[in-house]
């Protein structure tokens, strides 16, 4: 009887929870969004709370405007920009922006009403401190991504610093998604095998420097170095890759391509373990998704390319790229939290 009414009692914080992690999820498409129409540095400040309301009227547009035309991005390419084509990628820095303010919005009135109606259990209380800490955290890591492409002689962001950013944003979508988890869906006392646990967690890490390559790809543009597939430039292994796999465009884009492969057969090799098992129905009906979202996102990850030098379906492509790389990243997750962590022998 207790247990059902603490499960009562904390559903709705799960509900809000997972309220959040849609909108961490809408945040991250935002933020390709601002990177794929180049309108991440068209604001040249950080104002959290002054910054929520964008240019009121045409002077203060202008103003707006000559800020921009100081940095290198309008200088070196941006040069031809009317004021119409400034208020364009204004409006998406500035949406992604608000969108980041709206979820501190979301989680506060949240945490105020759960806190008033005293729905929170002391086991609580920590994680949603490091939960607020996380984001404030997202929010700081993206603004010295932005300060380190406004100067007269950037044109793009740091690419490292744009890494950074989208890893951070991932891991604070893992960590809201792992609580809401925690508190929705109970661990069932069932033993999985520790091959499958271990090649379920293998995969997470897999994962994990995938994405931190596609933030590598995008922040160098590398995708337009060898817009061909299967081959690179006419060649598997393509002339000019060199031992610079964290800078150069090429080497770069080569090295997230293997990564791709291997974790759609390490994907696959965890599929064919889970099968064997007589598990429970959740589990049985969550399975499924990995092995899908992956084929999936390799199929867009070879259009991404092929169209890289189309504005438009480069756009379409790369942001959906991204949206199934959540999809695929919240499914072994899932699972590998359905599964529970190994517990590795000394032995």
């Amino acid at each position: 009887m207790e247990n059902k009414l603490t499960a009562r009692s904390t559903k709705p914080v799960a509900i809000w929870l997972l309220i959040g992690v849609g909108m961490i999820m809408i945040q991250v498409l935002l933020g390709g969004i601002t990177r794929l129409t180049g309108s991440g540095l068209s604001i040249t400040e950080w104002k959290p709370i002054l910054g929520a309301l964008p240019p009121m009227n045409e002077a203060d547009w202008v103003t707006a405007f000559e800020k921009y035309k100081q940095i290198g991005q309008y200088k070196q390419i941006n040069f031809h920009f009317t004021l119409s084509d400034f208020k364009f990628i204004y409006f998406w820095e500035w949406f992604h922006r608000e969108w980041a303010r709206l979820i501190g919005v979301v989680f506060c009135i949240g945490f105020a009403y759960f806190w008033f109606k005293r729905m929170f259990t002391k086991e609580m209380i920590t994680p949603m401190l490091l939960l607020f800490l996380l984001g404030g955290l997202q929010g700081l890591i993206g603004w010295i991504m932005v300060d380190s492409g406004v100067n007269p002689d950037s044109v793009y962001v740091d690419h490292f610093k744009l890494a950074v950013h989208f890893i951070s944003a991932l891991v604070l979508f893992c960590y809201v998604l792992w609580f809401a988890l925690k508190l929705l869906i109970p661990r069932k006392p069932v033993i999985y095998p520790i091959q499958l646990k271990r090649t379920g967690w293998v995969l997470m890490g897999i994962l994990l420097i995938q994405l931190i390559y596609g933030a590598l790809v995008a922040g160098l543009k590398a995708a337009v170095v060898a817009p061909t597939w299967p081959d690179m430039n006419g060649s598997f292994i393509p002339a000019g890759l060199n031992n610079s796999i964290l800078n150069d465009p090429l080497t770069v884009q080569f090295v997230h391509r293997m990564i791709a492969y291997l974790l759609f057969a390490g994907v696959f090799i965890w599929w064919n373990l889970s099968r064997k098992l007589n598990s429970d129905s959740l589990f049985r009906k969550t399975r499924i998704f990995p092995p899908a979202f992956v084929t999936l996102q390799l199929i867009l990850g070879i259009c991404t390319v092929l169209f890289s030098t189309e504005g438009k379906l480069l756009l379409v492509f790369g942001v959906l790229h991204q949206f199934t790389a959540m999809l695929l990243l919240a499914s072994i997750f899932i699972n590998s939290y359905f599964v529970g962590a190994p517990r590795f022998s000394r032995k």
